[in-house]
C-alpha cells in the first residue's frame, strides 16, 4: 500500500496560466485573483493533479507524502 499523498500550492509563485485548473478540475481552480487554489488537499484525481504539477511553469503545485512531507511531484 502506498503512502497517502497531499497536494500543496504556492499562490505567490502562481502566474495564472490556468492550464492546471483545466488539467485537474476536480482538484484545482483559479480564484478570483486568477491564481490557483486547491479544492481539497487530498488529491481526488491523482493522475491529473500530477500532470498539472509537472507542467506548471513555475512549480507552484506540488504533491507530497502525507506522512513525511517528502515532495514526490514534481520530482527533484
Amino acid at each position: 500500500m502506498s503512502a497517502p499523498l497531499e497536494s500543496r500550492v504556492d499562490r505567490t509563485r502562481c502566474v495564472g496560466t490556468g492550464s492546471c485548473a483545466a488539467t485537474a478540475p476536480a482538484d484545482l481552480t483559479l480564484g478570483p485573483d486568477g491564481r490557483v487554489q486547491l479544492l481539497t488537499p487530498t488529491p481526488v484525481q491523482l493522475d491529473r493533479l500530477t500532470e498539472a504539477a509537472e507542467f506548471c511553469p513555475v512549480e507552484a503545485i506540488t504533491v507530497h507524502r502525507a506522512d513525511t512531507g517528502e515532495q514526490v511531484v514534481p520530482a527533484w
